[in-house]
């Protein structure tokens, strides 16, 4: 058996997406709470990541805040907004060397008005040494 030695050109250790967690504070109300502004946000944020729209769903709910989620070729943008408090999450997971997931989230921090944010990223990695099955074990 080999081992790898964990260098970035090993094909085990490349990252194969980037994963940006977003949270926004102080953002307006009335951007949080508006479905069609939320979706056009996030087809907006598609573009400057250098991704591909597939599809789109949005859901608006009562008395208020809106999930959204743009359906990329690379993968995901999602959004879920709490007017009442002025705050939103969001997630953008991007594959692919040409994607800009980083853009796509400042963009996001501006179209929602944000006063706040937090962001962090992480480099999506399978696992380091090829998965085996094995039944599983019962113990008695």
């Amino acid at each position: 058996m080999s081992f790898l030695s964990g260098q970035l050109g090993d094909q085990f250790f490349a990252p194969v997406g980037t994963h940006c967690i977003l949270e926004v504070y102080g953002c307006p109300a009335e951007a949080l709470n508006n479905p069609e502004r939320i979706q056009q946000a996030l087809r907006d944020a598609a573009r400057v990541a250098d991704s591909t729209l597939l599809d789109e769903v949005c859901h608006q709910f009562q008395p208020h805040g809106v999930t959204a989620l743009a359906l990329l070729a690379e993968s995901h943008i999602s959004v879920h907004t709490w007017p009442e408090t002025g705050y939103a999450a969001v997630d953008v997971f991007t594959c692919g060397e040409h994607t800009k997931p980083e853009k796509a989230c400042v963009y996001l921090v501006e179209a929602l008005q944000a006063a706040n944010y937090t962001l962090q990223t992480v480099k999506r990695r399978p696992p380091a040494i090829p998965m085996i099955k094995q039944e599983p074990t019962v113990l008695c």
